[in-house]
């Protein structure tokens, strides 16, 4: 799923481009702990979470994920969002949970990160 087309499922709004206009995603990881990203992501997954701090960009950067998606409308910080430019990570936010962001885009056909290495092995 494109970037765009992601934008439009969740009403996310870009905040930082990164590699956005070349980015397929193929799976969602929806966690608020960056431990379990860095355990269960995919290489180039889909980071959801309602955490608005540079940690979630260092995790997205180590676990080589290309887009970070905040959830709950929560502000992001001048920090974080030069932070994603500068890791070339796009960076989205959204006024929905991450149960309700998690649910439409598996309607649109994303799955779990956990659900693609099950798949895988």
């Amino acid at each position: 799923m494109k970037i765009a087309d992601i934008l439009r499922v969740v009403e996310g709004r870009l905040i930082a481009k990164g590699m956005s206009d070349s980015l397929e995603i193929q799976s969602v990881c929806g966690s608020d702990m960056m431990s379990d990203a860095l355990m269960y992501a995919l290489k180039g997954a889909l980071l959801i979470t309602s955490l608005n701090q540079t940690q979630v960009i260092r995790t997205a950067e180590l676990a080589d994920i290309p887009a970070v998606l905040v959830v709950l409308g929560k502000p992001i910080s001048q920090d974080m969002m030069s932070m994603a430019e500068e890791k070339n990570i796009a960076l989205i936010s959204s006024p929905m949970s991450l149960f309700t962001a998690c649910g439409k885009l598996y309607e649109h056909g994303l799955r779990s990160c956990h659900e693609q290495q099950n798949r895988e092995d």
